[in-house]
């Protein structure tokens, strides 16, 4: 029953994203209202904690926007329960533009899969503007973990399921949903060990406690140079060119998988389109500067910007790729 109402809930998600590429193909166009855009201060919603590294990225944007807008453009901070909060918040927000969200993997493509009820519909109560960033995960063992290559690890899961732990963020984290990904794609059972402070989570793996983690560099970049965490792969089709030495995953021994957590800016349903094609032409700008795309690297991120449709097109994709661990019950529903 479980398996199959994820189906149907995966299903009906992309039939409604198949609906929504439909209505996000606007003519630009020219018109009083998107001229006058914006009529006051602008709000740009962050279901994330002031500093990490996605709020950075989030007021670089907000301050190119402020300058080419002459208006004030304010990031409010709503962290908890995977962007539910912040969600909820902004689907009754007036859809005339002034206020936008930050969405991402979790907002857009888990928690549907995840929550048999939500306080919002990402494809009915919001219209993608554009991707706004990528990070890229690296697999990460203690500096003194007897696995010295990721090959040894995997090979040690399958030698004794259930015995080898990672750490995540929790139940449908991304990177809860990367490692099981890449423990499905091998054939593994493994113990997940969930951690709500990722200073918790970060003693844990460098003490031995919990054998390896997904995170993106710029997370353990500190610990790697004091030697307390050692990378095992890189989960893209190419090394990072600031760290040529550490091996792909597919380098490393596992699959051919890519690991990039994404995040996307997002309006409210019912936003004019003379508005949208506004925010869509402004936000391109500002992602263009070298100010906003100095700021994401630095925050260990690629500015990705694109079409709504592709925004469509990635939440689909990354449904598709993840339903399957809930119909195993490799992801647990809430």
């Amino acid at each position: 029953m479980a398996a199959s109402r994820v189906q149907r809930r995966a299903l009906l998600t992309a039939a409604a994203g198949a609906a929504a590429t439909a209505l996000t193909g606007w003519p630009a166009r020219s018109s009083a209202r998107a001229r006058a855009f914006p009529e006051r201060a602008v709000r740009l919603v962050v279901p994330y904690s002031v500093g990490v590294g996605p709020d950075v990225v989030a007021r670089s944007v907000a301050e190119r926007l402020a300058l080419q807008w002459d208006q004030p453009v304010l990031v409010d901070n709503k962290p908890g329960a995977s962007g539910i909060v912040a969600f909820a918040d902004v689907r009754r927000a007036a859809p005339d533009g002034h206020t936008l969200f930050l969405a991402d993997t979790s907002t857009l493509a888990v928690n549907p899969l995840l929550h048999a009820t939500l306080p919002y519909d990402p494809v009915r109560d919001f219209v993608p503007l554009t991707l706004l960033f990528r990070a890229t995960f690296l697999l990460w063992v203690g500096g003194a973990s007897r696995w010295r290559s990721l090959a040894d690890l995997l090979d040690a899961a399958r030698r004794a399921p259930e015995r080898i732990s990672y750490a995540t963020f929790g139940n449908g984290h991304p990177s809860h949903l990367a490692i099981e990904t890449l423990a499905r794609a091998e054939g593994l059972q493994m113990l997940h060990v969930p951690f709500k402070d990722a200073g918790a989570l970060l003693t844990a793996v460098a003490s031995g406690e919990v054998d390896f983690t997904a995170l993106a560099m710029n997370t353990v970049a500190g610990l790697m140079a004091s030697g307390r965490m050692r990378p095992l792969a890189v989960a893209a089709t190419a090394r990072l060119a600031s760290h040529a030495d550490i091996p792909t995953l597919v380098e490393a021994g596992g699959p051919a998988l890519t690991m990039h957590p994404w995040a996307a800016l997002m309006a409210v349903a019912g936003t004019p389109p003379a508005v949208l094609d506004r925010l869509q032409q402004d936000i391109g700008r500002a992602l263009a500067t070298p100010q906003v795309r100095g700021r994401a690297e630095l925050a260990g991120f690629e500015i990705t910007p694109s079409t709504p449709h592709a925004v469509v097109e990635r939440v689909a994709a990354d449904q598709a790729l993840y339903a399957p661990l809930l119909v195993e019950g490799r992801i647990r529903q809430v």
